[in-house]
């Protein structure tokens, strides 16, 4: 793990990927003696009869399916989980003491395993800085465009030549405007 935090009643660390939890028990525990409930959003973790050592809303969602536990040598509970999101938490349980995750070093990875939300937002501003270098429109300005094209097509009476946008968006339409008024 590269990112981790070592408490009183349980350890904790985490990549990108997942968070593992190591939680001290008795020595010569047997696995029947574990409760560990994983949820969600939410983390059991804890003795038969006894108070739960953690029971606490979890810092983001986790993958209830690729999560395990199991007992190590009869003296730990070793949880896994695999994150959500691939983020660094902040800290294992919300509200719990935290980490410093601006001096997590990022872990190398391929773009095919990033999260669709995360390929989106890089894809998009690629794209915006392609576009701004290129002098071309911004997607905000190519919808802008679009949205004045379909009310001029809806509206063919109305002249729009000299009209002064108050959106900058609209100053790329308005010349594009201008154009077609020049050589129609």
């Amino acid at each position: 793990m590269d990112w981790s935090l070592d408490m009183e009643s349980h350890s904790w660390g985490q990549n990108l990927h997942e968070v593992n939890a190591t939680i001290p028990v008795p020595p010569g525990t047997k696995s029947r003696f574990i409760v560990c409930e994983m949820k969600k959003d939410h983390l059991k973790v804890g003795l038969k009869g006894e108070k739960l050592i953690i029971d606490g809303e979890l810092f983001e969602a986790v993958k209830v399916d690729k999560c395990f536990w199991s007992l190590e040598d009869n003296t730990a509970v070793c949880v896994l989980m695999t994150k959500g999101k691939h983020k660094w938490w902040n800290s294992l349980l919300k509200g719990g003491p935290e980490v410093d995750i601006q001096k997590a070093e990022p872990e190398p990875c391929e773009f095919s395993d990033w999260d669709s939300e995360s390929k989106s937002a890089v894809e998009k501003m690629v794209f915006e800085q392609r576009q701004k270098r290129l002098g071309l429109p911004t997607s905000n300005q190519i919808k802008s465009q679009q949205v004045f094209e379909q009310f001029m097509a809806e509206n063919p009476n109305m002249n729009f030549f000299g009209a002064k946008f108050m959106s900058t968006h609209c100053q790329v339409v308005n010349k594009m405007y201008r154009t077609m008024n020049v050589t129609d």
